[in-house]
């Protein structure tokens, strides 16, 4: 259930132009050594080039989706395709200077030696630096694909080299038709999923396969209605915050033990029942790095509960306004109409404000999230004319 099936440009909902373009470069027409991938949460970013890589090594030339190459580079396992993707806050210029190093050598097995940057708006300056020595001086037979939600999120001279592959938000039928198509989800589930994720195709395939993500988004989307006064905004703020540790811990926890356990063989802790000298300082690196991916998976999923927040105002609005269009909420739809009853149209948009200044407080300027979301909560509150 985790590998979608077919061809690989399949992988890539509501992208039919993005897809032209890249068959035709897998296929020799228009190709060229650097390529950037840009696009908003969830368009499928990496998708995309994934299924470029394996457009480029696979053995019909087509993007088949059945041949060896085509199955090893979307498993992950493909010998001359790299992937880099982190949960940590940047990729550093030690992780690009490897790469580089990788993408002096000869394929192995393929055409292509693919090196493919899952996050490139994460390099550090220095990162930024080693890529586009790399960059300028290409190998003939190397590959750069880079990731960013944006051109903006990286240096201009980076981009200027690089060939622009534009993704846009897939609509909710084209969602919900992939996840019923590649993941055997029932019709009724992927619909509700698709409008849930608001054209995110991963958080789609979560919501359609995980029923816990599906409860921590429903206690989420309720909040709205049960916010009534500043006690209940302090527990909205507490809610939302122990919601994303939970997720996120559950997400990473067997990562990080298969880490240390990784970590204590590679040192012969388990076989010799003591540690070495080397052992304590690695071990350190790994907590930190540890810590680092931590932080950043809850401020994710602290960015994705503000946006399910905002959906409902916007849900709300909708409603007040008259409109008989499907709700993103539709399951909640009692609770939008108590909202769009308590509070007009300019006061919904007023909160849906302070919602993206708790955002940019927390992923900007590095705001303390119990801090942001309580000053939110309260705002919120205060904007619905309770709490006085």
């Amino acid at each position: 259930m985790s590998t979608p099936r077919g061809p690989v440009w399949g992988d890539l909902v509501g992208q039919r132009p993005a897809i032209e373009a890249l068959r035709r470069a897998a296929a020799g027409d228009g190709m060229t050594h650097a390529w950037l991938f840009v696009g908003p949460p969830g368009s499928g970013r990496s998708n995309a080039a994934t299924a470029f890589a394996a457009g480029l090594q696979c053995e019909a030339g087509t993007g088949c989706g059945s041949c060896q190459a085509c199955r090893t580079v979307r498993a992950g396992t493909h010998p001359d395709v790299t992937v880099v993707r982190t949960e940590k806050l940047s990729i550093g210029v030690d992780e690009v200077r490897s790469l580089v190093r990788r993408s002096a050598l000869t394929p192995t097995t393929a055409r292509w030696q693919v090196l493919l940057v899952e996050d490139a708006d994460r390099l550090t300056d220095q990162a930024c630096n080693a890529l586009l020595k790399a960059i300028e001086e290409p190998n003939a037979r190397t590959v750069w694909l880079l990731c960013a939600p944006t051109t903006e999120d990286l240096l201009p001279t980076i981009r200027s080299r690089c060939r622009l592959v534009a993704l846009t938000t897939p609509t909710t039928a084209e969602v919900s038709e992939f996840l019923v198509r590649a993941y055997d989800v029932p019709p009724p589930l992927a619909a509700h999923s698709a409008r849930a994720s608001q054209g995110h195709i991963g958080r789609a395939k979560a919501l359609a396969t995980d029923e816990a993500t599906r409860n921590r988004r429903q206690e989420i989307v309720k909040l709205p209605a049960r916010l009534k006064n500043i006690g209940s905004a302090m527990n909205a703020a507490s809610n939302i915050l122990d919601v994303a540790r939970d997720e996120a811990a559950a997400i990473t926890a067997a990562l990080d033990a298969k880490e240390k356990s990784d970590l204590d063989a590679a040192y012969g802790v388990e076989q010799r029942g003591r540690r070495p000298r080397e052992y304590g300082p690695a071990l350190t690196a790994l907590e930190k790095g540890q810590k680092s991916r931590a932080k950043r998976r809850v401020l994710d999923v602290v960015d994705r509960s503000l946006m399910d927040l905002v959906s409902v105002y916007r849900d709300a609005i909708t409603v007040a306004m008259g409109s008989t269009t499907e709700l993103v909420n539709e399951e909640i739809r009692a609770d939008v109409q108590a909202v769009a009853r308590a509070v007009p149209p300019e006061g919904l948009l007023q909160m849906i404000d302070a919602v993206f200044v708790a955002r940019e407080q927390m992923l900007e300027f590095n705001v303390q999230p119990q801090v942001a979301l309580e000053s939110m909560s309260v705002q919120l509150v205060l904007r619905s004319g309770s709490g006085r």
